[in-house]
């Protein structure tokens, strides 16, 4: 027989036992947690001195493109390599006063001995691959075909993630690689939002729950994908009634709608984050030309890889016959995504392709489809493809597709692909809102560059695992992955890449200052190991979310510029700023904008010009500005400004103009730029004839209607009636 002791101690250990596990598990959950982007800047904003004078940031330069170029000129000079790299960054003027800080400005490297190695593509995975090998004492170049982020980096979903939907084929096919591609990205996801807090952010993404035994299902795969990201993690997933749901996500259809699971991923502008890549690595000593086109690769007489032979695709446009050179190199990477099989092909011409490119289609929408903080996914279409529906840059955008495809630099996004994107989004919108074709900003399609299964049926069976191969020759190949892992991709190249071609690495004792700044360390101890998961990017010291105010109050310019100069160049925002023209209005004092729409302003494409390498108009559209992928027509619109713009940069002739021209039209015809538009010349966009609508055009658009299309039953007079008083009105009598 039990003691009254034991009586009441059992159920009392029982009771404490219960409250410590559901207290411990309240804490995991509600736990503090530091979010990136939310401290306070490591370099704080400037400040007027005593007697009034503004003291603006000072940032170290990165070397012009014909400097870069001379240098890769200079590698064919000796088959030698350095076994160590010296690098030293000097401060740079707020505005770029190339001569008083070209000299001392730079990371120094011996630029008359061959590289250690060569990097094609300037992708995410290729400009990944150039920072992470010159932040540990490698001497490195990159070269670029087209602009960085001109194929698919530029053309992704935007989403910084895990996947949801690799996670729930990791689970029911018990499919080890997709467990692990999670578990990786989930980490990689922190990484990058840490390392770039102005060009990434977290975002709460929706997921509808339509019928009662939904929501545990859902519950316990988000609250899954958050134990998965651990400490790598922000907030938790939770789930909202349908009334709630409809709060946070108005334009919600409410048939049918049970409730919502909301989990949380990142989001970001992903050409800026590539070019922002390419321009830290050249900050710390990479060689990085874009616009160079690699034609040939070269061996030695025992076949083994020495280098490449390319030239420069800027001396075409300017109408000038290119003149080629070598670049030599202990070793080559091909980073070239969908193109990866031409590369090895250079290599050998009979090599079996591994890559399957899978088309993704994208469609912007107007930013009232969305709320401005929250997405949505559809976790199971019709036919059984994921689609995401996102808040960004001010629009709506929508998508992916996910079909075989044929290769090509500019792919166009088929009208069967955007119909079925508008459809599958209308089945999850209030039925008051008609989602048009003529509501489509912009559409495009992105070229996945998925590694090759021989045994899956279709794409949707790919994994998004990457795959570093290397030929007999020695050429090293990085292909497959997803944006969100393109660091550990890099970093795993940069390692089979010293194995391979016995390279030795050292620390950087001299770092560059890129913050700007002597009083602090701009990244880990550069050790000659890979401190890419520290390394901030440019612009990232000085960010913070109230760095817009300062920006506001000393050039006066407009709010929504500013917050989105901030989040689009971080720090950096101080010298774009300098560069933009006054108004000679009274608000704001800076910033003409390139377009009445969107807050792109002048001082977006000098800097572009003198500090990220932009050489056409559409490097400037579309991937420093993102105005070509919101909105194809409003960009040909401001066509005409950004050639005057660059012209005064460039001193571009006439017929360099006119190629201009004609080269960004037909690429924003691969945006979704209307076919009629595809003749217009500038002086129909000066005139406003390219805004003009012809009757197709009209009837895809209310806004449009003339007034023979409003509705009958709207007046009160007769069809052909005039609306006056007549002679017979009981008024006159």
């Amino acid at each position: 027989m039990a003691t009254p002791r034991r009586r009441f101690l059992r159920p009392f250990l029982y009771t404490s036992a219960a409250a410590i596990a559901g207290g411990s598990v309240l804490y995991y959950v509600y736990r503090p947690r530091k979010i990136p982007g939310s401290d306070p800047a490591t370099v704080p904003p400037p400040r007027y001195t005593e007697d009034g004078r503004f003291q603006p940031p000072r940032f170290p330069l990165v070397k012009t493109r014909d400097e870069q170029i001379a240098d890769l000129k200079r590698s064919s000079k000796s088959h030698s390599t350095p076994d160590a790299v010296d690098t030293k960054g000097v401060l740079g003027a707020l505005t770029g006063s190339r001569k008083e800080n070209s000299i001392d400005g730079q990371v120094k490297q011996d630029g008359d001995e061959a590289y250690d190695l060569l990097v094609i593509g300037g992708g995410a995975t290729g400009s990944g691959i150039a920072l992470d090998a010159a932040t540990r004492g490698l001497k490195v170049a990159l070269v670029e075909r087209e602009d960085f982020a001109s194929g698919t980096s530029s053309k992704s979903t935007k989403l910084v993630h895990g996947g949801v939907r690799y996670l729930e084929k990791a689970v029911w096919e018990l499919d080890y690689n997709q467990y692990k591609l999670v578990k990786e990205a989930l980490r990689e996801r922190k990484y990058f939002l840490d390392t770039a807090p102005h060009l990434s952010s977290w975002l709460p993404i929706m997921i509808p729950v339509q019928k009662w035994w939904q929501a545990p299902y859902f519950w316990a795969g988000t609250k899954f994908y958050d134990f998965l990201a651990g400490s790598e993690g922000i907030e938790s997933s939770y789930f909202l009634t349908k009334s709630k749901a409809l709060d946070a996500f108005p334009m919600l259809k409410q048939e049918n709608l049970f409730g919502a699971l909301v989990y949380y991923d990142g989001a970001h502008n992903d050409s800026r984050m590539n070019v922002s890549i390419a321009m830290t690595a050249a900050l710390y000593g990479a060689t990085v030309v874009n616009h160079i086109e690699v034609t040939s690769l070269e061996k030695d007489a025992n076949g083994k890889l020495i280098g490449a032979r390319v030239k420069d695709r800027v001396q075409e446009k300017d109408g000038l016959k290119p003149q080629e050179f070598s670049i030599k190199a202990k070793g080559i990477i091909n980073a070239t995504g969908p193109f990866t099989d031409a590369v090895r092909k250079m290599d050998e011409s009979e090599v079996a392709e591994i890559v399957a490119p899978s088309s993704g289609v994208h469609v912007i929408l107007p930013g009232y489809y969305s709320p401005s903080k929250m997405g949505l996914i559809d976790p199971k279409t019709s036919d059984g493809r994921v689609i995401f529906f996102l808040p960004w840059q001010g629009n709506t955008i929508a998508g992916t597709t996910d079909a075989p495809t044929a290769i090509s630099q500019n792919p166009i996004a088929g009208e069967e692909e955007i119909n079925w994107i508008l459809s599958e989004i209308q089945a999850y919108l209030a039925p008051d809102l008609n989602v048009r074709r003529g509501d489509v900003l912009a559409a495009w399609s992105g070229i996945r560059p998925l590694v090759k299964d021989p045994h899956s049926k279709n794409t949707e069976s790919l994994v998004r695992n990457h795959l570093i191969t290397v030929s007999d020759s020695g050429l090293l190949t990085c292909a497959g992955g997803k944006w969100t892992t393109y660091r550990q991709m890099s970093e795993e190249a940069v390692d089979e890449a010293i194995s391979r071609y016995d390279l030795k690495t050292s620390p950087l004792l001299q770092v560059p200052r890129v913050s700007g700044s002597e009083m602090i360390d701009d990244a880990a101890p550069l050790d000659g190991s890979c401190q890419t998961h520290q390394v901030r990017l440019v612009g990232a010291h000085g960010f913070s979310n109230t760095l817009f105010i300062n920006l506001i109050q000393h050039f006066g310019l407009e709010s929504i510029v500013a917050k989105h100069l901030t989040e689009s160049y971080g720090d950096r925002a101080w010298t774009v700023a300098a560069l933009s023209a006054p108004t000679e209005q009274r608000y704001p004092v800076r910033g003409l904008k390139i377009s009445a729409l969107y807050p792109f302003i002048d001082g977006e494409i000098r800097y572009a010009v003198r500090h990220e390498y932009a050489q056409t108009a559409v490097d400037v559209l579309a991937r420093r500005t993102r105005l070509a992928f919101l909105n194809a027509q409003a960009a040909l619109e401001a066509l005409p400004t950004v050639i005057d713009l660059m012209t005064e940069e460039l001193g571009w002739s006439k017929k360099r103009q006119e190629k201009e021209w004609h080269d960004t039209v037909q690429f924003l015809a691969s945006m979704g730029l209307a076919k009629s538009k595809l003749s217009v010349t500038r002086r129909d966009v000066e005139s406003g004839k390219a805004g003009e609508y012809d009757e197709h055009e009209r009837k895809l658009y209310s806004r449009h209607d003339r007034p023979a299309d409003m509705m009958e039953s709207d007046s009160k007079f007769a069809s052909g009636e005039k609306p006056v008083v007549s002679a017979d009105s009981a008024v006159n009598k």
